[in-house]
C-alpha cells in the first residue's frame, strides 16, 4: 500500500470516528461514552492512559527518548444542549444535544495525533494528551486543575486548538497576547414594594428602575471604560411580575447577564461599575439592590514563547496561510485556567465558510472533516519541533 494510500485510510478512520462522537454528544461531566473512546484508542497506541481527573477527563502519556521537556496538549469533549436540526447521516441521537462548537472535532484531531506520534516517534521528550470535559461553561478544565493535572502531569508549555469558521481548512491562525475574553455573570435584583397596577404611588415600582438600569447598562463601555480596552456588558435575562396578572406591580425584578473582557484591570471595573450603577438606580427610586458577580473563566493570554513554538509549527504546515493578525475573540474558553498555570498558547484552525449553519452554536453547526488532515498535522509538527529529537 503507498503512503498515501495510508494517509487516506487514516484520514477516513478519522473522519469516521469524527461523526460517530458527533451522533453520540454527551454535555460537560457527561461524557462516560466519550472517554471511554478515547481511552480505547490511547490505549491501543502502547500509552498509560489515566482516568478521572475532573470527573470524566482522559489524559494519554507518550514518553520517547530521554529529552528533557514535556508539553499538553488539550482537547474539549462535551456537547451543548440544544437540538441539531440539520439532517444529515451522521445527525445527533440525543434529544436536546449537539455537538455545535467542534469539540467532536477538537477530540478526533488529537486522538489523530496521538496515534500517528505513537508510530513514527520522532521526538525525544513527554507528550501529554489532556482531554477535558465540560468545556461549555461548566468548569472542566478548573476541576481538572484542581483535581491535580499539573502535579500528575507537568507540563513546560500547554496547547489548545479551537476551529473557527471563515478561515479555510487548510489555514491556521496563531496571534500572541489576548485571545479570547474572560467570561464572568452578574445577577441584580431590584426589590420595591408591589401594589395595583393602578395605583403605582402606593408602592414602589422595581421594574420601572430595571428599566433604568438596563438602559445604562452601555455607559460603563462607552463612558467608564478605556475606549482602548475591550469590553462586553450584555443583560441577558430579565424577570418580573406574571403575565397573567397585568394589573399588578411586583415586589421585585430579577436583572442577569454577562461580562467579558481581556484584562484583570478591566474585569474589576466592570464587576465594581454594575454594582455601582445597580446601587445607584435603586437609591434614585427608593427601592434595594442585591448584586452578585460571578466570576467564571479567566482571559485566554497567549504567552509570547508558547506562541512563537506554534506559530513556527503552523507555518510548517500552512505555509504563507496562517494569520498573525487574527482579531482576538469576546467569547470565553476555560483553557484559560490551564494557560494561567502554565505557559500556554490557543490557536485557531480553518472550519471552512461561516455559512449555512456553520457558525458556533447554531443548531446546524458541524465540524468540516475537510479540517482533520491540518489539524493532526499541526499537532503532530508541533510535537516534533518542541520535543526535537
Amino acid at each position: 500500500m503507498a503512503v498515501n494510500e495510508d494517509v487516506r485510510a487514516e484520514l477516513d478512520f478519522l473522519a469516521a470516528l469524527r461523526r460517530d462522537l458527533h451522533a453520540h454528544p454527551e454535555l460537560g461531566f457527561e461524557e462516560e461514552r466519550t472517554s471511554q473512546i478515547v481511552a480505547e484508542h490511547l490505549t491501543e497506541t502502547g500509552m498509560k492512559v489515566h482516568r478521572g481527573l475532573g470527573g470524566t477527563g482522559v489524559v494519554g502519556t507518550l514518553t520517547v527518548g530521554n529529552g528533557p521537556r514535556t508539553i499538553g496538549l488539550r482537547a474539549d469533549m462535551d456537547a451543548l444542549a440544544m437540538p441539531e436540526t440539520a439532517d444529515r447521516p451522521y445527525k445527533s441521537t440525543v434529544p436536546g444535544k449537539m455537538h455545535a462548537c467542534g469539540h467532536d472535532g477538537h477530540t478526533t484531531l488529537l486522538l489523530g495525533a496521538a496515534r500517528e506520534l505513537a508510530r513514527t516517534r520522532n521526538f525525544a521528550g513527554t507528550v501529554h494528551f489532556i482531554f477535558q470535559p465540560a468545556e461549555e461553561g461548566r468548569g472542566g478544565a478548573k476541576r481538572m486543575v484542581e483535581d491535580g493535572l499539573f502535579k500528575l502531569f507537568p507540563c513546560d508549555a500547554v496547547y489548545g486548538l479551537h476551529n473557527m469558521p471563515g478561515l479555510d481548512t487548510d489555514e491556521m491562525a496563531v496571534v500572541a497576547g489576548p485571545q479570547l475574553a474572560s467570561s464572568d455573570s452578574w445577577q441584580v435584583r431590584f426589590r420595591g414594594v408591589g401594589t395595583h397596577g393602578a395605583k403605582p404611588h402606593l408602592g414602589k415600582d422595581p421594574v420601572t428602575a430595571g428599566g433604568h438600569f438596563v438602559s445604562s447598562l452601555q455607559t460603563i463601555v462607552g463612558r467608564v471604560v478605556d475606549p482602548l480596552q475591550p469590553a462586553v456588558v450584555s443583560a441577558c435575562s430579565v424577570q418580573a411580575g406574571d403575565p397573567n396578572a397585568l394589573n399588578v406591580i411586583p415586589d421585585f425584578m430579577d436583572i442577569a447577564g454577562t461580562a467579558r473582557a481581556y484584562t484583570p484591570r478591566v474585569r474589576d471595573q466592570l464587576e465594581e461599575e454594575i454594582g455601582r450603577l445597580a446601587n445607584g438606580v435603586a437609591a434614585m427610586f427608593g427601592i434595594e439592590a442585591e448584586y452578585r458577580f460571578i466570576r467564571r473563566i479567566p482571559p485566554v493570554v497567549n504567552d509570547a514563547d508558547a506562541t512563537a513554538r506554534a506559530l513556527a509549527a503552523a507555518q510548517a504546515v500552512c505555509g504563507d496561510k496562517v494569520r498573525t493578525d487574527f482579531p482576538p475573540s469576546t467569547a470565553g474558553d476555560d483553557f484559560a485556567f490551564f494557560s494561567q498555570d502554565v505557559p500556554g498558547a490557543y490557536v485557531w484552525l480553518g472550519n471552512g465558510p461561516a455559512v449555512d449553519g456553520a457558525l458556533h452554536h447554531n443548531t446546524a453547526y458541524d465540524f468540516n472533516d475537510g479540517a482533520i488532515g491540518t489539524g493532526v498535522k499541526f499537532w503532530t509538527t508541533l510535537v516534533e519541533q518542541e520535543l526535537a529529537a
